[in-house]
């Protein structure tokens, strides 16, 4: 698994654009009425994009590794990472299942998420072993008190507000993904569309999706002028 992990982390820039465009391929419905899982599924999602803002907006850490290897020059325990080992990976998978969910397409919430799962669990125990490895037993206690995936949510509210949040760090950090998941849910909304009632559905909503994209692309942009041209920095 930890090898399956190192090659998966090599990669793993390009797992979410290709599992974004499997949420689109036609395929059999899990629902006949989809709109009660378009919703929970947008919650679903939401939920983890807000995992990962109040992560980094309380303590960021890098998760890029190193020369696209696992790498971490300091063992991380404050913040939302003192409830969870992997806060943001939660935030990840949350995101995907979510979109899975509003996709409403059997074969990617029974194959393509159950895949998706795998992939992080292995890069997981790849980080764990680095980690482990190189922090020796200060690692093993953190993994002996700390979940590795679901949070422990006792003692989050003092850990808000023992902190600073950040917000500058969160949108700096966090812009591309917020963008990405978002297009992706506004356009499986119009996918809902297209399978209630067909493409004049779609045609029909198409200023509203439009509008509403370009007003995400605007705040893209924004944000990434912002951040280029170091008026925004993070702190």
């Amino acid at each position: 698994m930890v090898k399956i992990g190192n090659l998966i982390f090599h990669y793993r820039n390009m797992l979410f654009p290709v599992f974004y465009a499997l949420l689109f391929i036609p395929a059999a419905l899990l629902v006949d009425n989809g709109s009660w899982l378009l919703l929970a599924g947008f919650i679903v999602g939401l939920a983890g994009q807000l995992t990962r803002m109040m992560t980094i907006g309380l303590v960021y850490i890098i998760r890029g590794g190193k020369n696209r290897q696992v790498y971490a020059e300091e063992l991380v325990t404050t913040g939302i990472f003192a409830h969870c080992r992997n806060p943001l990976y939660v935030g990840n998978i949350l995101m995907i299942v979510g979109l899975g969910m509003m996709s409403n397409s059997k074969m990617f919430i029974f194959i393509f998420i159950p895949l998706f799962l795998f992939f992080y669990q292995a890069i997981v125990r790849a980080e764990e072993n680095f980690l482990e490895n190189k922090f020796g037993q200060s690692y093993r206690e953190y993994m002996k008190n700390v979940n590795r995936w679901i949070p422990r949510m006792r003692g989050v509210g003092r850990t808000m507000d023992s902190m600073v949040f950040q917000w500058k760090r969160v949108w700096i950090k966090e812009y591309g993904t917020t963008f990405i998941w978002s297009t992706a849910a506004l356009w499986l909304v119009a996918k809902y569309y297209y399978n209630k009632a067909g493409w004049e559905a779609v045609v029909q909503m198409l200023p509203a999706f439009i509008a509403v994209q370009v007003l995400l692309i605007t705040m893209y942009l924004f944000v990434r002028y912002k951040k280029k041209s170091k008026i925004w920095k993070a702190d």
